[in-house]
């Protein structure tokens, strides 16, 4: 029976085999997988829910409001907390302007925080486009050199020649491996993103309506009673 550690590095040499029979080709496609994977590693840390938007965030920065308590130190913090954090701090930074400039500026801000969240996908996208670009183009070209071969040499064996074009083979099929997961996430990140702003949307429209509505209506004088009374 085959020991763990001795059939971990039997894999390890199989896998190593087959990289190197891909050929050049190879090379650019493992290094488009390691960027990958470190995109996807970083981009799961950053988009985690409670660091883009901290649970119970919106009622206190509301709270915030309705107390005053919105020195610089406050609107410092909020900001760089999370995205969310700093959409409110824009909002709140203008809070004395009119309702169509405190929009304005949470909506220069949140382009500024989509931007940020997005980071890396793009180039994310782009592995997964050329993946099986890259893969390709190492089969043509194994296929090209066993070809000139042939024409050099003659067909020789049928079975060299067949193990030849499962070799140049290699180079798509590993092309379509860092491809294929590399797109899903691409559209997964994108996804959560876009389900993020919508929330951060409604938690800067509630803070909206409380700065510019709730705020006038409570700081109305009142009529005095005599006043009422005589009219």
């Amino acid at each position: 029976m085959m020991r763990p550690c001795n059939s971990i590095a039997w894999v390890g040499v199989v896998v190593l085999d087959i990289l190197m029979a891909g050929g050049w080709a190879m090379l650019p496609i493992l290094i488009c997988s390691a960027i990958a994977l470190a995109i996807v590693l970083e981009r799961c840390w950053t988009l985690r829910r409670k660091s883009v938007l901290p649970p119970g965030l919106g009622d206190e920065v509301r709270e915030w409001a309705r107390s005053g308590q919105l020195d610089p130190a406050h609107l410092a913090t909020l900001a760089t907390g999370s995205p969310l954090g700093e959409l409110l701090a824009a909002a709140l930074a203008v809070r004395n302007r009119p309702r169509e400039l405190i929009k304005e500026r949470i909506e220069d801000t949140g382009r500024h925080v989509v931007h940020n969240m997005e980071r890396y996908l793009n180039t994310l996208g782009t592995i997964a486009l050329i993946g099986p670009l890259l893969g390709l183009l190492g089969t043509v070209v194994g296929l090209i050199r066993m070809f000139m071969d042939v024409m050099k040499g003659g067909v020789g064996d049928p079975l060299k020649m067949a193990g030849g074009i499962g070799e140049a083979l290699i180079c798509t099929a590993s092309g379509l491996v860092v491809a294929i997961p590399a797109y899903v996430l691409h559209r997964y990140f994108r996804s959560r993103v876009a389900g993020y702003c919508v929330e951060m949307e409604k938690q800067t429209t509630v803070l909206l309506d409380e700065l510019t509505v709730a705020a006038p209506a409570a700081a109305r004088p009142r009529r005095p009673a005599a006043e009422s009374t005589a009219g």
